[in-house]
C-alpha cells in the first residue's frame, strides 16, 4: 500500500511540474482579484485606480485541481435495515488511497469600459455537477463614465457596486475557500465543516474609506435557483402560504497595511433572511467536497439513481444545519499577518429552521488558521495548522459536534501553479447510537495539485 501511494503521488507531482510550460502573463485588467498567488489575501478588489483603460479587452482564465486522496475512516456501528434498501445501512464504503476526479473552471472577464468589469465563472468539472454548468456572473462598477459627472467620478474613488448572480459576500471565508477547480487561495484542501457560500441574484454596495475602514450593504432575492412558479408550501411557523422574502447582507470593517511588515483586519458580518424555502447559504457549493465517500453507506447510494455515492452525497466531512426557510448568521473574521507569520480566526453562530419546524435551532462554529510564508519577499512555501469545530442542533438528531485538525505544506512553483500536502483528522461526537455518524471519523493524508491563470 505504501509503495502505491507514494507510486501515484510521485505521478501527481510530476503532472503538476508538466503544467509549468503552459504558464503565461495574465492579462491585466482594472480593479480585479488575480487567478493566482497574488490573489492570496485579497478580499475585496481594490480601488487603486493602477491600470489605464484602452479599451475592451477578454481575459480567458482557468483553474484546475487534481487530488490523491488517502483517508481512513471508522464508526461504531450498530447495524441498521431500513424498507427500500439493502443490507445494513450504518456500514461505511470501503476506501482506497487513489485520485479523485480532477475538477476544472473556465473563467471570463471582460473590460466593458472604463472602470466597468464583468465576470462569468463556469463549472466545466466538478464532483457534484459532473457537466458544465455556469457558476454565476456579474458586473461591477468603479467608475460611472456614462453619467459625465465630476461629483458621481469623486464619489466612485471610494465606492464600488457589483450587481449579477454572485457570491455572497458574508464573512471573509468565502475568498479563501476552495471552488471546484479553484483551490489556489486555499492553504488547505477542503473548507469549512459548516461551508458558508451561495451564489443569489442581487446586488452589493461598498464604501472604502482611506483610513482602512470600509462598509458594504447588499440585498438579493435568498435563492439559489430562480423561479417563477406561484407558491403554495405551507409555513408551519406562521401557518400562511410561504413566501420568497430578500435576504439582506452586510459588513463593516477595517482593513489596512499599519507598516511594511505587519496588516489588521477585521470584520463583522450579517446575513438575514425570514422566508426563503430554499435557503442555501450553507449548502449552495454545486461542485462539492474535496474529501470523497467519506462516512457514506453503498446501500443508500444504490437505492438513488447514482451507483457510486460520489454525486448523492457530495458534501463529505461537511454539515448542513438545514436553515432552508429562515436564516439569519452572523461572522466575525481577523486576519493578522506579520511578514510571513498569518493568522485567520472565524467565529460564527446562525439561527434558522426548515419550513416544516416551528421554531429556530442553532449552530456555532469556530475557525482559526495559522499559516507560516517563506521565504520572505517571495512567499512561495507555507506551513499551515487549522483548528474547526462545529456544534449545532439538528433537526431529529440532536445536538452533535464536530471537531477537525489539519496540517497542510504547500509550494508555489510558479505564482500560477501550486501543490499542497496535508494531513486531517476528524471526530463526530453525540450523534444518535442509530445514526451512521455515531462514533464517527476520519483521517490520513490528501495531496493536491492546482493552477489557476
Amino acid at each position: 500500500m505504501k509503495t502505491k501511494f507514494f507510486t501515484q503521488l510521485g505521478v501527481l507531482i510530476i503532472l503538476g511540474l508538466s503544467f509549468i510550460p503552459f504558464c503565461s502573463k495574465a492579462q491585466d485588467l482594472q480593479f480585479i482579484r488575480p487567478n493566482d498567488q497574488r490573489g492570496i489575501n485579497v478580499f475585496e478588489t481594490s480601488k487603486a485606480d493602477t491600470v489605464k483603460f484602452t479599451g475592451l479587452k477578454v481575459k480567458v482564465g482557468g483553474n484546475f485541481e487534481l487530488t490523491f486522496q488517502g483517508l481512513g475512516q471508522s464508526n461504531t456501528d450498530v447495524p441498521l435495515t431500513k424498507t427500500g434498501y439493502v443490507g445494513d445501512v450504518n456500514s461505511l464504503i470501503p476506501l482506497s488511497h487513489a485520485f479523485q476526479l480532477p475538477m476544472a473552471n473556465l473563467n471570463f472577464d471582460i473590460q466593458l469600459a472604463d472602470g466597468i468589469r464583468m465576470n462569468l465563472t463556469n463549472y466545466l468539472a466538478s464532483r457534484h455537477h459532473e457537466d458544465s454548468w455556469v457558476k454565476g456572473g456579474y458586473i461591477q462598477f468603479d467608475k460611472l463614465p456614462f453619467l459625465h459627472s465630476q461629483v458621481i467620478d469623486n464619489i466612485m474613488k471610494s465606492v464600488s457596486i457589483r450587481i449579477g448572480q454572485n457570491d455572497v459576500d458574508y464573512g471573509d471565508q468565502h475568498y479563501r475557500r476552495t471552488d471546484g477547480g479553484s483551490t489556489i487561495y486555499n492553504p488547505f484542501v477542503e473548507n469549512y465543516i459548516m461551508d458558508e457560500f451561495s451564489t443569489e441574484l442581487g446586488a452589493q454596495v461598498y464604501y472604502f474609506h482611506k483610513s482602512g475602514l470600509f462598509v458594504m450593504g447588499g440585498l438579493t432575492d435568498g435563492l439559489l435557483n430562480e423561479t417563477v412558479v406561484g407558491l403554495t408550501k405551507i409555513d408551519a411557523k406562521t401557518g400562511a402560504v410561504n413566501k420568497y422574502d430578500p435576504a439582506i447582507l452586510g459588513k463593516v470593517g477595517f482593513d489596512k497595511q499599519l507598516n511594511k511588515d505587519f496588516r489588521l483586519r477585521v470584520t463583522g458580518s450579517v446575513y438575514t433572511v425570514n422566508s426563503s424555502n430554499s435557503s442555501t447559504l450553507f449548502g449552495g457549493d454545486r461542485t462539492g467536497s474535496h474529501y470523497y465517500n467519506l462516512l457514506e453507506n453503498q446501500a443508500v447510494a444504490n437505492a438513488t439513481t447514482l451507483s457510486d455515492a460520489v454525486d448523492y452525497n457530495f458534501t463529505s466531512g461537511r454539515v448542513n444545519p438545514g436553515f432552508s426557510e429562515e436564516n439569519h448568521a452572523f461572522m466575525g473574521n481577523v486576519l493578522l499577518k506579520y511578514k510571513g507569520l498569518e493568522f485567520f480566526g472565524t467565529a460564527e453562530n446562525a439561527t434558522g429552521r426548515a419550513i416544516t419546524e416551528t421554531t429556530n435551532r442553532w449552530a456555532t462554529q469556530y475557525a482559526a488558521d495559522i499559516i507560516y510564508r517563506f521565504p520572505q519577499g517571495k512567499e512561495n512555501f507555507w506551513l499551515a495548522y487549522r483548528y474547526n469545530t462545529l456544534s449545532t442542533r439538528l433537526a431529529g438528531v440532536a445536538d452533535v459536534t464536530v471537531n477537525r485538525n489539519v496540517g497542510s505544506f504547500g509550494w508555489f512553483l510558479t505564482r500560477n501553479i501550486m501543490m499542497k500536502l496535508e494531513y486531517v483528522s476528524q471526530e463526530y461526537q453525540n450523534y444518535p447510537s442509530n445514526n451512521i455518524l455515531n462514533g464517527a471519523k476520519f483521517s490520513g493524508f490528501m495531496a493536491e495539485a492546482s493552477i489557476g491563470f
